[in-house]
């Protein structure tokens, strides 16, 4: 097994088991969304063990370390957050090492990226006048999204990098937006030969003008980014014998610069009988392909004898959170293959997760 993590700051005792064994620790430790306590704790004993200036747990419940290096007038002149998360959605996977690939809920979706900023952050040589903030946050896999939103109030850094899986050689530079639709409908029962619709059926009425409508607006927008991309996520229908209720949860992946406030008019004048409420929207949100960080991580994947491939995605992220309020240049980036986030095959390579290491810590050695 060949090893590409370079030590070379006071970390030098560090080694590449070292981050090994932690990528592991960290998967094992379930941290459902909002239930991330006893890993934020295990994130905070590992980076003060690894040399980080200071490490804690902040108000929100994130996991935050630090290291800096002041420049000779003993000031900081500029500062990178890396913002990954550390809860993950439900269902159990076997943490297990097989064939050089970690097996694990999270260990793509982002316990791998995540990792991968704690590992860089203690190998690299601090920049003079730089501080870096590591941040595991709290409820990315949720609405709420609190970690991140904390975060985006306690600091307006220079740059930003973003832990989400990329692939090691990829760095991601646009997240599209989401709206969530709840559609409620509860009506006295009726004879199923009467005239009246069944209420799974005003559901489901719903839904095709909702898919209706996102194929009309992307009739003319080739691009799966620039469109609206409707999914159900829930149906339900119960009935006590005297009343139906259908309850129908959608989601609606959204594009740059569309208007949410005439959306959600629109889609709450659907149906005059049902419940319909929208929310947990958020932003799409795309930043600026030529920047000193975009240009640092170009550099160091070409270093590596590979292409950068920068790219854009369909899903949301804690970008679109922090972006439009630090609006500095800001990417993701983070080793994995995204197709596995959330699968019951969840892995990660571990010889991705050491070369996205060395990819990093250049990068940050570089500003």
């Amino acid at each position: 097994m060949s090893t590409v993590l370079q030590p070379s700051n006071a970390n030098a005792t560090l080694t590449e088991s070292d981050f090994i064994q932690f990528l592991h620790e960290l998967v094992a430790i379930r941290s459902h969304s909002k239930q991330e306590s006893e890993v934020a704790e295990f994130l905070v004993k590992s980076m003060n063990s690894m040399g980080y200036d200071d490490a804690g747990v902040d108000e929100a419940g994130n996991a935050v370390g630090t290291r800096q290096r002041l420049d000779v007038q003993g000031r900081i002149r500029q500062h990178i957050v890396l913002l990954g998360h550390m809860d993950t959605v439900r269902g159990e996977i076997p943490v297990r090492i097989e064939n050089g690939k970690l097996y694990g809920r999270g260990s793509v979706d982002a316990k791998g990226p995540l990792a991968t900023f704690v590992a860089a952050t203690a190998l690299a040589s601090i920049p003079a006048g730089t501080r870096l903030t590591v941040v595991g946050a709290v409820e990315e896999e949720s609405s709420t999204s609190r970690g991140a939103r904390f975060a985006a109030t306690q600091y307006s850094p220079d740059f930003c990098i973003i832990g989400e899986p990329s692939g090691w050689e990829g760095v991601t530079i646009g997240y599209k937006g989401i709206v969530q639709i709840a559609y409620i409908l509860e009506r006295p029962m009726g004879h199923a030969s009467g005239l009246q619709s069944a209420v799974p059926e005003k559901a489901i009425e719903f839904w095709n003008r909702i898919s209706n409508y996102s194929t009309e607006f992307n009739h003319d927008r080739s691009r799966y980014f620039d469109q609206l991309i409707p999914a159900i996520r829930d149906f339900n229908f119960s009935s006590d014998g005297l009343y139906d209720r259908v309850r129908l949860h959608a989601s609606v992946r959204l594009p740059i610069g569309f208007d949410i406030r005439a959306f959600e008019q629109m889609v709450r004048g659907l149906d005059g009988d049902a419940e319909i409420s929208t929310y947990g929207y958020e932003v799409a949100y795309r930043s600026d392909r030529n920047n000193r960080l975009t240009n640092a991580f170009n550099i160091a994947i070409r270093q590596q004898g590979q292409q950068p491939k920068f790219k854009v995605k369909t899903g949301t992220c804690d970008m679109n959170v922090v972006g439009p309020v630090w609006n500095c240049p800001i990417v993701a980036y983070g080793p994995g293959d995204s197709s596995l986030d959330h699968t019951p095959d969840e892995h990660i390579e571990l010889l991705e997760y050491r070369q996205a290491i060395d990819i990093l810590k250049t990068v940050i050695e570089s500003f």
